[in-house]
């Protein structure tokens, strides 16, 4: 149970930590990252605030798809997220900034590898999912349609919303929406292996 926690926590933090990055970087952030950070310059509060906030709407959006109740343990993994982005972003990445445009490309790229990382590790605990993810579930339950249909129909509603409030958008967004699925799946049969030794010792 300890490595599963710690496994489910350092996985969180490591999401923030890539999420902090990709938006230092200042290329363009992932679709739901650019939407918090355009939410939080246009209507104040923190952009790990606005994580929580939606995520608790897309709680509700989840289980009013497949009819069901919220999954209200999901809390703890927004709760995680939200703090951890802040976390980053107003205290160890606060004065940070990347002039040099090899410096931004790095730090895309460190930010991708990191929130796939992340994600691998808080996915072998099969604790509650973001709501974000479970959006694509939800999608795919409720209308039988492919987990990438899904997906890209997520993603894309959180572009659009992200454009209209001027969220960071770039190149960097592309990058992170077609790579950042497969960078998790060749990261996580490896993480499983590794996970399965540490669970049986």
């Amino acid at each position: 149970m300890k490595i599963r926690i710690l496994f489910y926590v350092i996985g969180l933090f490591l999401i923030g930590f890539g999420v902090t990055l990709t938006i230092k970087a200042d290329l363009g952030a992932g679709a739901w990252d650019a939407l918090n950070v355009g939410l939080s310059n246009a209507f104040g509060l923190t952009v790990g605030s606005w994580v929580i906030i939606i995520g608790i709407i897309l709680m509700f959006l989840n289980a009013f798809i497949v009819k069901g109740r919220p999954k209200f343990f999901s809390l703890i993994t927004i709760l995680f997220i939200g703090f951890s982005v802040d976390f980053w972003l107003m205290f160890l990445l606060k004065n940070v900034e990347f002039d040099l445009f090899l410096h931004q490309v790095l730090s895309l790229i460190g930010g991708i590898l990191t929130l796939a990382v992340g994600v691998a590790m808080y996915l072998q605990t099969h604790f509650a999912v973001n709501p974000i993810d479970q959006l694509m579930i939800s999608l795919n339950e409720r209308f039988r349609l492919s987990y990438m249909t899904a997906k890209t129909i997520g993603e894309l509603s959180a572009l659009i919303l992200a454009f209209a409030l001027q969220g960071p958008i770039g190149i960097g967004t592309l990058i992170i929406t077609f790579f950042i699925g497969p960078i998790i799946e060749l990261i996580n049969k490896p993480m499983t292996k590794r996970y399965e030794i540490l669970i049986k010792r």
